[in-house]
């Protein structure tokens, strides 16, 4: 076996199949935007490593060829008519995909195939088996710290450790996907949702450490738009599983601020000021807003299968 490159999958891994039970029951989902000049290698790679049960590449309206490179590369090709998003790209593969497990895999070079393995090895004792990309992976500086923020935003709003939010490369229990599919944004936050789905619904996952490569082309999501749109889905995800969670620190918050100042103006007005009374009946309205919520969370329905 020649030594891995970042981005380069051509000729990286001996012929032959690996047999794995549950890689042959796998779905290989490859959603794809312009990535003509990665999905090629990228599927002869995958197909090198084990026998899946198939792999779908999704093209989402790309202009550069990308679908005829990929069904030349042997994967099962699904194409939009126009760039709908990496989130509704992995919604249509997810409709169309027949294996009882499914891979979802960036187009872009990242992720070495032999790592998929890994992935798909736990699904046996997992739901969600996420790819964690390791700290110097793959991102800018500013995408680091982005990425971190969004980690400890979403940690405390699940009260369990994620090492890495925004990860595409994961592996998961088809008709657990399913379940949530009408969470499920058209742009990039598929992994945020799916993640914090998964955890908060209680079932079980586990992050893999990996490393990505130096991705080829350029990214197409955007650290301010995109980072502000993240963190809004957080808020979406956790008001719909746990909404207590955001309700009781925004609540205690009010509370706090305002007996504080209540007791500010006692001590150095003798009285009670009108905001010091307005924060902290705000806070109590929050408090029962948040269990209303929390008790309308707990009969939610679950989602209709497509």
């Amino acid at each position: 076996m020649r030594e891995w490159k970042p981005g380069r999958w051509d000729l990286l891994y001996d012929p032959g199949f690996r047999m794995n039970e549950l890689a042959e029951s796998t779905s290989v989902l490859v959603p794809a935007y312009n990535e003509a000049h990665a999905v090629g290698d990228l599927v002869r790679a995958l197909q090198s490593v084990a026998r899946w049960h198939e792999v779908l590449v999704i093209d989402d309206g790309s202009t550069d060829g990308t679908a005829t490179l990929a069904a030349g590369a042997g994967a099962r090709v699904l194409s939009h008519p126009y760039n709908k998003g990496n989130g509704a790209a992995v919604k249509t593969g997810l409709r169309n995909a027949t294996g009882a497990y499914v891979l979802i895999v960036d187009a872009d070079g990242q992720h070495r195939p032999g790592d998929a393995l890994r992935l798909v090895d736990q699904l046996d004792r997992y739901e969600l088996v996420v790819g964690a990309r390791s700290a110097d992976s793959q991102a800018s500086w500013s995408r680091r710290i982005g990425n971190a923020a969004l980690n400890r935003i979403a940690s405390y709003l699940t009260g369990r450790d994620i090492p890495d939010l925004t990860s595409g490369f994961r592996a998961a229990r088809r008709d657990c996907m399913l379940e949530f599919i009408h969470l499920f944004p058209n742009g990039f936050s598929t992994p945020t949702t799916s993640t914090m789905s998964f955890i908060r619904a209680g079932y079980s996952v586990r992050f893999e450490p990996v490393v990505a490569a130096q991705r080829l082309g350029s990214s197409k999501i955007r650290l301010g738009s995109d980072g502000a749109r993240f963190v809004l889905i957080l808020l979406k995800v956790i008001t719909i599983f746990s909404p207590l969670r955001l309700f009781i620190p925004v609540a205690g918050g009010c509370f706090a601020l305002g007996f504080g100042y209540a007791a500010w103006t006692i001590a150095t007005q003798s009285h009670v000021t009108n905001s010091s009374v307005l924060l902290i009946l705000s806070s109590i309205v929050i408090l029962l807003i948040g269990l209303v919520s929390e008790q309308i969370a707990s009969l939610r329905p679950e989602g209709r299968r497509p």
